[in-house]
């Protein structure tokens, strides 16, 4: 008999909605830690996923709003603005051996998360995708594309090639990628220009690489310089390429964030690019100008200029 993980997904959003529910359709036993409000509607009427990858479906999944039994895995799907009220739900005890997996934003935070947990337990990862939830239970995988790349320096392979194994089994692309800096600058590469101009423009990305075509490229060049400071690899014609083959109406999960009034990850997305540089001495004077825009018109904090990724408790 194929083993199943026991999954608990932490924030049964966009991300967490669509993994989360693909999981469940495969058998694997899916608990979502969540609010009391999205937990009671989760448990009543259970998960609806439309999607042109996936196909429509619907499952019924379990909620709580603390994890109350161990796992296999532990995937935080969250937005870094509320990791740390998230983290809350997990407790030591419940998670025991099992893995952790965050898919989110930046790349600070997996040095906090080996603070909290045991370092030979946190996966790194990037998930690839637009996805949205569009009500309770309810998410629209809006993509044509779903890819999770996974890897770890602290965890032991074989443990995250079983990992990766599961989630292909389950039908998400997953592969394993050898270097942790790699793989999540890969992703911020792209995704913090198109987070940053689409959000500043108030614009899908078919508007925003025509329209700020000249920032769109220097942004590019930016975050691409800062990223191979930092140890990755990132082509800036490359990410354009990305950029340019995406379909039209995009938007980034910071704009729609922004549009419906909810806290942005400004810091998580622009201000560690800002931080990374500072460090390295790269000039990134358009993202710079991008980011202080953005941080005013969401009235929020200057952007600090050290990483707050240590300050997750236990």
């Amino acid at each position: 008999m194929e083993q199943r993980y026991g999954v608990a997904i932490v924030g049964p959003g966009g991300i967490g909605g669509l993994v989360g529910g693909v999981l469940a359709r495969a058998g694997h036993p899916v608990t979502f830690v969540a609010r009391p409000e999205s937990a009671a509607r989760l448990n009543s009427d259970g998960l609806s996923v439309r999607s042109a990858v996936f196909g429509d479906f619907h499952v019924a999944v379990r909620a709580v709003t603390r994890l109350d039994e161990r796992v296999d895995v532990c995937v935080l799907t969250v937005k870094a603005t509320s990791l740390r009220q998230a983290l809350a739900g997990v407790p030591l005890s419940a998670l025991a051996d099992g893995l952790v997996l965050p898919l989110l934003n930046g790349v600070e935070h997996l040095a906090g998360l080996r603070d909290r947990f045991p370092p030979a337990q946190v996966v790194a990862g990037a998930i690839r995708v637009e996805s949205t939830r569009v009500g309770p239970g309810r998410i629209e995988h809006t993509s044509p594309f779903c890819r999770i790349d996974v890897g770890s320096e602290t965890a032991p392979r074989e443990r995250v090639e079983a990992l990766a194994a599961q989630l292909s089994r389950a039908g998400l692309d997953t592969r394993v990628r050898d270097d942790e800096a790699n793989l999540l600058w890969d992703k911020l590469a792209f995704l913090a220009p198109m987070a940053l101009l689409t959000t500043h423009d108030g614009a899908p990305a078919g508007v925003v690489r025509t329209r700020r075509r000249a920032d769109l490229e220097a942004v590019i060049g930016e975050v691409a310089a800062v990223a191979r400071s930092a140890g990755a690899q990132a082509d800036p014609v490359a990410i354009l390429a990305m950029v340019d083959a995406v379909p039209e109406g995009m938007k980034s999960s910071m704009q729609r964030d922004a549009e419906a009034g909810r806290p942005i990850e400004l810091d998580a997305i622009g201000g560690v690019v800002l931080r990374t540089a500072r460090r390295h001495g790269v000039e990134a004077p358009v993202t710079a100008r991008l980011v202080e825009d953005l941080r005013v018109r969401a009235d929020q904090p200057p952007i600090p200029q050290q990483s707050r990724a240590n300050r997750i408790e236990r």
